[in-house]
């Protein structure tokens, strides 16, 4: 039978398209077989390659507590196993009820979950870090879909706000934030470790290429001492409530080793919750121990006697007679009780703190010789203590200096510094003249456990001996007759000077009001026992309302941690 011509052109289109047809499979099996063959055994074995990484732990932070027992340490900081959660919104199924779900076992809000989770995107960032271990297995156990977690690291402080200010913090990208965390945050961090293999088709291991195990971070064990920091964070709150101040801060420095065997500044923070804080109050992660600079007031005249009494121009039996007030360059210079004191020797002039006397002691040392021991005392350089964020002490320039910033920082005010420059100035006069830089590691632990002790550091000689050991015995005799009395501590000698400073503002001037409440800085910095001292203190407390000298505020709250120090932690025997 003829096909008819129509019949028949069909059947050569449709022939031509079955070789056309065939031209291209052959033409892809030969592309894929011959030309990608290397591409897809590559991806082949891409498909049972594996690549797994092994985080590394972060190193511990340790505290002694020689008072709960003798050379026992223990964890202020340490990186705890914990989980991300993910999601992928397109693969969410019911967002409303994953929500929900979510908001249920994680305490997160429902709206905040529901705002990242209500689009179909492919990737969003983590729902939430830092998912414990409990919670993670019953956000599992639900099986959401969409809903992944992935294993991390997250740092726990245990002792919650105990030393925030000087530990610091982690933030979420595992990098350490102010304090030590962020000092020492190179040293701190491990380095991941890498495991590279080959699986089968059930996934299983079947060969390892390449291994590299996680080489852990460095560990550290603080000169603080917890039950020592516990003690002086209890007592400094008590004290702000007390004397209704804003804010305070102490420092307690071991003389024997320059070790701070406590650093505390109110208010502070949970560490673990640093988080709320960035939002509202991120001012609060600074330390004020070494970051906050003010004007010390008369707890900086022993160091201004103590540069006269070294170059030879007083001693302590030296004798004056003072008016009540001094003029200066055209500013009239009073004493803080209006007053004149009569005939006074030198240890009078701290016991009364007489303003007028300090002035004519700076006018004996002239601008250059005064300028030249506060340098050495450290007042305009960082102490070099391993925080994060400290800063140095400021003046004029020297050759800037008129007679009356002469005059006023012989008492404390035209100059600026930290509580941390304060504590070691009286450190080093309690260190027999010898600069005494202050540290907070005790000792290093190696991620291989090798340990070393880190030794105490000195530096130049500031004061002569003799000059330390009269200035002790004259801080003593302050205590003993002066305005510190309420620092004293029964069968102990203590050393120290009250300071009661003026805040200075922004416009110029300084702040008043006619009660004299809430517009001083109250100070008492010393050191104990005089005769072979092992410790050095500040006591600060920011505008108490409740009394108007530091006598009645900073000088009994240093007794009850002077008491506790000595009866306690370095357990002396009392004088009898």
């Amino acid at each position: 039978m003829r096909l008819d011509k129509q019949t028949e052109s069909r059947f050569k289109i449709a022939g031509i398209m079955v070789i056309l047809l065939m031209g291209i499979i052959v033409a892809r099996m030969f592309e894929k077989q011959v030309l990608q063959h290397g591409k897809y055994i590559a991806l082949a074995e891409e498909q049972q390659r594996f690549e797994k990484t092994e985080i590394a732990e972060r190193g511990r932070i340790y505290a002694h507590d020689q008072i709960e027992e003798e050379g026992s340490l223990y964890p202020l900081a340490f990186d705890i196993k914990t989980y991300q959660l993910w999601a992928v919104p397109k693969q969410i199924k019911d967002k409303q009820k994953t929500a929900e779900t979510l908001s249920l076992i994680t305490g997160m809000s429902f709206e905040d979950i529901f705002s990242q989770i209500d689009n179909d995107k492919l990737y969003i960032p983590p729902v939430k870090k830092g998912v414990d271990y409990d919670t993670a297995q019953k956000l599992k156990a639900e099986k959401l879909s969409g809903i992944m977690l992935v294993p991390e690291n997250s740092r726990y402080y245990p002792e919650f706000s105990l030393a925030s200010h000087l530990l610091g913090f982690v933030n979420a990208e595992g990098k350490g934030n102010y304090g030590f965390e962020g000092h020492y945050n190179k040293e701190l961090v491990g380095t991941s470790g890498k495991m590279v293999g080959e699986k089968d088709t059930l996934g299983r291991v079947i060969s390892l290429i390449d291994e590299k195990s996680p080489q852990d971070g460095t560990s550290y064990v603080l000169t603080v001492d917890r039950s020592v920091q516990y003690f002086v964070e209890k007592k400094l709150s008590e004290a702000i409530e007390k004397y209704q101040a804003d804010s305070g801060t102490i420092i307690v420095m071991d003389i024997e080793t320059g070790g701070i065997l406590a650093m505390s500044s109110k208010p502070d923070y949970d560490v673990n919750n640093y988080r709320a804080i960035a939002k509202d109050n991120p001012s609060l992660f600074v330390n004020p121990a070494i970051a906050h600079l003010y004007e010390p007031g008369s707890i900086f005249k022993p160091f201004v006697m103590a540069a006269a009494i070294d170059k030879g121009l007083i001693n302590p039996e030296t004798e004056g007679v003072f008016d009540w007030h001094v003029w200066v360059d055209n500013y009239e210079i009073k004493t803080a009780e209006r007053k004149a004191f009569g005939k006074e020797n030198m240890t009078q002039v701290l016991q009364n703190s007489d303003n007028v006397a300090m002035v004519w002691i700076s006018e004996l040392l002239g601008k250059e010789g005064m300028y030249e021991y506060i340098k050495n005392f450290n007042f305009f350089d960082k102490t070099g203590i391993d925080l994060d964020t400290e800063v140095s002490g400021y003046t004029k320039p020297v050759k800037e200096w008129k007679n009356i910033n002469r005059a006023t920082i012989s008492f404390g005010q035209g100059i600026a510094v930290t509580p941390m420059q304060i504590v070691s100035a009286y450190a080093t006069m309690a260190n027999g003249g010898v600069y005494l830089y202050p540290r907070v590691v005790d000792k290093i632990i190696m991620p291989n456990g090798q340990e070393k002790k880190i030794e105490k550091k000195e530096g130049v000689r500031v004061i002569k001996e003799n000059t330390a050991k009269i200035m002790a015995k004259m801080l003593k005799e302050v205590v003993e007759g002066g305005h510190s009395w309420r620092a004293k501590v029964e069968g102990f000698s203590i050393g120290a000077k009250t300071g009661t400073a003026q805040i200075p503002k922004k416009e110029g001037g300084y702040e008043e009001n006619e009660s004299g409440l809430g517009v001083f800085i109250h100070s008492l910095a010393g050191f104990a026992p005089t005769e072979n001292p092992k410790y050095a203190m500040l006591v600060k407390l920011d505008r108490p309302k409740s009394a108007k000298y530091s006598e009645n505020t900073a000088a009994p709250l240093f007794g009850e941690i002077s008491s506790f120090l000595l009866n306690f932690y370095y357990r002396l025997p009392a004088n009898k």
